[in-house]
This record gives structure tokens, sequence and C-alpha cells, in this order.
């Protein structure tokens, strides 16, 4: 049977192959479907234009709550094409074929094919060519297109199916995405993967977990070798080699971990599993706001507080305490210093005679640093959850401390982490986000281990041991600490 219909006079039209097994064939049902993985996933549509995204490619009943992870995330960019990679599960070939020409139907309608970009795409190496028939029973692409319908309007795509090319080809065709993509931010990859398959739970988790470290690395020569040796498994992996590469030619850093999950978290199957994941890479833009490549750097960029400085923010905090607690009134400021105006993360802490009465911060900047201090000085003394708020006759027995903040930056390796210098962020998800200030390592006294144990505990709502699974994104900052006491000696 053919897989193109084609009336008079239209063009080529790739018909599904797996509508009715791997998903519904009934375009309403395919629709709530899709909608009800939406309305479970916990994840928050990015602000941040995302550049690539990972999602499996099983039966929606196994992997299509994962899948969903992805395309939330997602779901504010407005893209005018997008680029899927996937592997050829049934036809062996040594590189690439790029779809050229017309659309590809599911039970949502048709999406017409970047016929211009596959044109390009294919001038750009001899060994990219056009195969129809590796398509004729593939699967891996076509399980992401409702997702996509369901998901942006006024697109197309440009499907590429990887066959068994060595690494030079996925290089040359990271090379040719990135001459072809450019600076456009109306692109977006997709690579259509699944993990580990058919190892007991254990084993599934452990491989995947060491993969995924990888991927968040950025690291695909890494990740080439343990594919080859099968230590580590992706069905796609040519595909996400792709990706990586790609990646570090665009400077694309951030990557997150979305979900991890396999196919016995449905079935109860627990011996035989097939490893599922959602991740996105983003890059930030340009602009003054854009995150130095280091903890170091960063630290340079938020340069040290002068002595006059610390007095001034010290000031805005005691006025500002003062006279809330007195009147209920925040202060009005004005300040001209350029280095107190950025935009930079702080927290406030307050003591009494000795002891904790309050700490609350924001973590990035969203205002001048002048006016951060001054609203987490009024949280500290009146909504740290621990604690009751300040009353005025405390006002005599509070000292302030305040930490200014460097951009968080993402870590692969805790060794990074240096005790009672930065500062740790550990998050998983929308909902598990937790924080210790530099100063906390030397208060406690506690190890590295210790540390971020307790910090997934207590602040994250986590697991102790959470901070050891790659799904978790661990961030580290420094801080500039100055008391009261400090600077009015």
């Amino acid at each position: 049977m053919s897989i193109f219909h084609k009336a008079y006079g239209d063009p080529e039209v790739k018909e599904p192959n797996v509508a009715g097994q791997f998903y519904e064939a009934n375009p309403q049902k395919l629709s709530q479907e899709i909608d009800a993985f939406f309305s479970a996933s916990g994840v928050k549509p990015s602000k941040k234009k995302i550049r690539i995204l990972i999602a499996p490619h099983a039966g929606y009943v196994y992997s299509g709550a994962v899948a969903a992870n992805s395309y939330k995330a997602a779901s504010l960019g407005k893209y005018t094409t997008i680029v899927l990679l996937g592997p050829s599960h049934f036809f062996d070939f040594p590189a690439i074929s790029v779809w050229k020409k017309g659309s590809f139907k599911t039970p949502l309608g048709e999406i017409p094919i970047d016929e211009a970009f596959a044109d390009q795409l294919l001038k750009s190496n001899p060994q990219f060519d056009f195969k129809p028939e590796v398509y004729e029973r593939e699967h891996s692409l076509e399980v992401e297109l409702p997702f996509l319908q369901k998901t942006f309007k006024n697109f197309k795509i440009l499907p590429i199916l990887m066959g068994r090319p060595d690494y030079k080809i996925c290089e040359d065709l990271a090379e040719s995405l990135k001459q072809l993509i450019g600076q456009r931010d109306d692109v977006l990859i997709v690579i259509s993967t699944d993990m580990s398959h058919y190892h007991t739970s254990d084993i599934a988790r452990q491989m995947d977990r060491r993969s995924l470290s990888v991927v968040q690395a950025l690291n695909p020569k890494e990740l080439w070798s343990l594919c080859l040796l099968g230590q580590t498994e992706f069905c796609g992996f040519t595909s996400v080699i792709t990706a990586l590469i790609y990646a570090n030619k665009q400077n694309i850093k951030e990557v997150e971990i979305l979900q991890y999950a396999h196919s016995g978290d449905v079935t109860g199957d627990n011996e035989r599993v097939v490893g599922y994941s959602s991740i996105v890479f983003l890059k930030s833009d340009n602009s003054s706001n854009a995150q130095p490549a280091s903890a170091k750097e960063a630290a340079a960029e938020g340069a040290s507080l002068t002595l006059q400085q610390k007095k001034r923010l010290m000031q805005i905090a005691k006025d500002t305490l003062k006279t809330y607690l007195e009147t209920g009134k925040t202060i009005e400021i004005t300040e001209n210093d350029p280095r107190l105006s950025k935009n930079e993360g702080a927290f406030v802490t307050l003591h009494k005679n000795g002891m904790l009465r309050g700490c609350i911060g924001q973590i990035v900047g969203q205002d001048p640093l002048y006016l951060t201090v001054r609203d987490m000085a009024i949280s500290a003394a009146t909504l740290d959850p621990r604690f009751k708020p300040v009353h005025k006759e405390e006002w005599q027995d509070i000292d302030v401390e305040i930490s200014v903040l460097s951009v968080p930056q993402v870590i692969h390796d805790v060794q990074e982490i240096q005790m009672g210098v930065h500062g740790v962020i550990v998050s998983r998800g929308p909902y598990h986000r937790g924080v210790f200030l530099p100063q906390v390592a030397t208060e406690t006294g506690w190890s590295k281990e210790k540390f971020l144990s307790e910090l997934c505990s207590q602040k994250a709502d986590l697991p102790a041991d959470a901070w050891k699974d790659p799904s978790t994104k661990i961030e580290i900052f420094t801080a500039q600490v100055f008391s009261q006491k400090e600077v009015e000696k």
C-alpha cells in the first residue's frame, strides 16, 4: 500500500502509520487525550525560548504523560519551522533521510513540509538524501506530530530520520542546521527518543541516570562512547548526539530535565522496562541580563560593594523596618548609585539576641538592588513562615544581615561546590525548590553530603538523596554578606 495519498493536482500527503495503535485514531478522542496529559503535567510554560526539546515516542499510554512535559514547557514559543529528528527502526542506512515535499497527516489534520528548508539542507551535504521508503512503517517522528498540533499553530515541519550515521555525519548535520538556522528564534528542534530498553527497573534507572547526567553536561563525545559500550541507551542516540553538538555550536548552555519515568510506572511490570525522559534546552538572550558562563564570572560581574554602598543598603533596610513596624507603610526610596540600581538578588536575615528571627530573599533580582533589599527586609520581618511577625517593640533588639547574590549557575558535579563560599539551589519541577546561603555551611559545620541532604529535605521537600538524581537541578552562587555590626563599626 502506498504511503502517499495524492488527489488530482494535490501535493503528496504522507499518511499516518500508527494512528489507532500508538495513539487514538479518532480526532476528538486524540485531542482529549493530549489535553488530559497537559492538564496532569506539573510543568509550567517556560518564559525563556526553548531551542531544543527531547520527548519519548512510545505509545501514548506508556509515555504520553512524559512527552507532554516538554511540549507544555515550550508552549509559549512561536515557531514557524519545527525540525524533527528520530531513529529509523526498520531500515538500516548509513546517513540521514530528509523528507522534502508535501505534508504529513495525522487525525488532527495535515502539517506542511518546509520545502525550502529541506531543499537547502539536502544541498548542504551529498550524504543527506530523501529516502521515502524509510518512513513507510516508522513511528518515531509521527507520534510527536499530534503533540505539536495541539501546542503550536501555523508551523511547518522538517522530518529527518537517522539511519546509522557515524559521529562525523552527526557533526555535519549539526553544522548544516547551525548555518541554516543561524540566529533565528522561530525554529524548534524536536528530538524523538526513548531511553534504556528491557532492563529491570533498578538497572534502567541507573543507566538512564548516567545518560541524563551526560546530556545535561552537554558532552556528545562521552555519550557516543557510553552508547557504543552499552553503558547507556537511547534508541535515538544519534539524534541526541546531533542535538548536543548543535547546542554547543549555538552556545546553548541551559538544559532542564523535566521528568524521568519508565514503562513500569504505568504497567507495574518492573522486570522489563523502557525509559522515557522530557528535556528542554534553553538559550538566554544576549541582553545585559544574560547569564555569564561561570560562577566565577558571575561573581566578577556583580562587583564588590564598597563600604559606603554597604552602609547605604543597611540604612535602607533599617529605615524600612522601623517605618513599616511603626506605621505599616513602605517607604519610598530614590537611589542614584548605578551599582545599587542593578537588578540583583538579595536576602535579608534578621537575628534577635543571636537567634534567627527571619530570613527571606530573592535569588534572581527582578528589581534594582536597593529596592530588593527594602522589600526583602519587610518580608523577612513579616512573612517568614517559621516565625511570628516581628513586633515594633522588638525593633531595638533586631540585628540585620544582608546577602547580595551573584547570578546562579547550573553545575553538573557537586565537587564544584565550595563549602562556605557557594550558596546552593536545588530544584525539581515547578514545586520543589530550596536554597541555602553560603553561611549555612559555616554556621552548621555540616559535611557537603549532609548540607545537600538537608537542603533537599528541609527546603525543597524532596528525598534527602535527591541531589544525587540527575533530574534534580543544582545551581551555585556566591554572596557578599555583611552585618549591621560590621558596617557600623
